[in-house]
């Protein structure tokens, strides 16, 4: 497939995929736009291999984590090799890496999030939750950064960046417990649970909604924390770019606020955003683009790593 192609496999893949992200990747110029589909179609490519899915849905537990993550390993290697794979998302990987000079270090953390999945990885205390956050989301917040035009040396802004990621995969988090758990994964830190008192593997049982739904207030709390740094790093973007960045803060924001605000009750149907809710945030997000945000300082806040 040639490059015209595969952004319009992107655009697909996207809009099956992700319709909050479809819906804040509007707001971009069209050439960053096009480049966030071909990011987008690869990181989904990745999570449907990895999970069993289709464009998202209904996780499934698989036979074979480690050959799927071998074949994830192999095909994302030949992409920034400038290979072609004869597979669209991972080709169009491989276009907006050469396009936009990624950072190949950050594909690989991305992949690194995958590699925990397929070790059946569970995370024992707090900065192992926001470590298996950052792989899967805000390393993706780095490469969407260095795509939008942040210089791969601006820490900084990429700190926040990857702030975003963080807010973003916190919110999944408490909104897909129970999906999670049906699949067999569980990403509530091990000293959270004893910490209430739930005993490991049981943790959405009825009887204990009420402690979860404390654990998933924390989490929420958190998210709000990091969407705020975000916030932030957003006014060093492209109008368009900032405009894109706070609607999608916005939409994401919501997931998080809605699971707190329902309490034990967040799990007896799935959280969305509704499609007035997500119109409503690129109104929002316009009118936070043309102003700057209230200062919020990083401090407190877990870094992600460096080299």
């Amino acid at each position: 497939m040639d490059r015209a192609a595969l952004v319009a496999f992107a655009r697909e893949s996207i809009a099956r995929g992700s319709k909050s992200f479809a819906a804040a990747a509007r707001l971009f110029d069209p050439a960053t736009r096009d480049r966030a589909w071909l990011l987008y179609a690869w990181c989904r490519a990745c999570d449907d291999i990895a999970d069993g899915q289709d464009h998202g849905g209904a996780m499934q537990a698989v036979d074979d984590p480690q050959e799927r993550l071998a074949y994830i390993r192999r095909l994302t290697a030949a992409a920034l090799a400038g290979e072609a794979t004869g597979v669209p998302a991972f080709d169009a990987l491989g276009f907006v890496a050469t396009e936009c000079r990624l950072p190949h270090a950050f594909v690989w953390e991305v992949v690194e999030g995958f590699a925990l999945d397929a070790a059946d990885w569970r995370p024992r205390s707090e900065d192992d939750l926001h470590r298996y956050c950052h792989h899967v989301a805000g390393a993706v917040g780095c490469l969407m950064a260095v795509l939008m035009g942040v210089a791969p040396g601006d820490e900084e802004t990429l700190d926040r960046a990857a702030d975003l990621g963080q807010a973003f995969q916190l919110a999944n988090i408490a909104r897909d417990l129970c999906e999670d758990d049906a699949a067999g994964r569980c990403y509530l830190p091990a000293d959270w649970l004893a910490e209430v008192d739930v005993p490991p593997g049981e943790q959405m049982r009825p009887i204990y909604r009420d402690r979860i739904a404390t654990l998933a207030r924390r989490l929420g709390d958190k998210a709000a924390a990091h969407e705020a740094s975000a916030r932030v790093g957003a006014t060093r973007l492209p109008f368009r770019a900032r405009w894109a960045v706070l609607a999608a803060a916005g939409i994401y924001g919501d997931i998080a606020r809605e699971v707190v605000r329902r309490g034990a009750r967040a799990w007896d149907a799935r959280v969305v955003t509704s499609k007035a809710a997500k119109l409503g945030w690129v109104a929002r997000a316009w009118g936070q683009a043309v102003r700057s945000p209230p200062p919020a300082s990083r401090r407190g806040l877990w870094t992600r790593p460096r080299g």
